[in-house]
């Protein structure tokens, strides 16, 4: 049994879906039905979904890159991932970024990122004066080793 979301479309695209069975995101869609959005070197702009969803508690949705875009055009998120909370209920938009040297257009319909839906676990602190050791401690950014 899949997991029901609500959503309100109001673009004229089709909902998101997996594009394979063991697919983890769907393809947002850009919904730009006036004009397109021309994203030249470095800049970066909002684009709308035109969906709205209802997230059950305990759940959020990952706004992902598509990794064809930003290897063929050098396009991204730039928040990546962003995040879609249980409380939000505006569209659901994507910050797009142009790292390549070629101006991209992004036009009405394209699939611009990916959306993956996933649980997280609400947390308490307990604060104390010392975590408990590890065989790694402290180690970090490259503490393990390269190979």
């Amino acid at each position: 049994m899949s997991l029901q979301i609500e959503i309100v479309n109001k673009s004229h695209h089709d909902l998101p879906s997996f594009a394979t069975i063991h697919s983890a995101g769907m393809d947002l869609r850009a919904f730009l039905p006036d004009k397109s959005i021309r994203l030249n070197p470095g800049d970066r702009a909002l684009i709308p979904t035109g969906l709205h969803i209802a997230l059950p508690a305990g759940f959020e949705a990952q706004v992902r890159p598509r990794s064809g875009l930003a290897y063929k055009k050098g396009i991204t998120v730039l928040n990546a991932p962003g995040t879609i909370d249980a409380d939000y209920r505006g569209d659901v938009g994507v910050i797009l970024i142009n790292h390549s040297k070629e101006p991209f257009e992004v036009c009405d319909g394209e699939r611009i990122a990916q959306m993956v839906i996933a649980n997280y676990e609400m947390i308490s602190w307990s604060e104390v004066t010392e975590l408990s050791a590890t065989d790694r401690g402290q180690g970090g950014f490259g503490s393990t080793g390269k190979k």
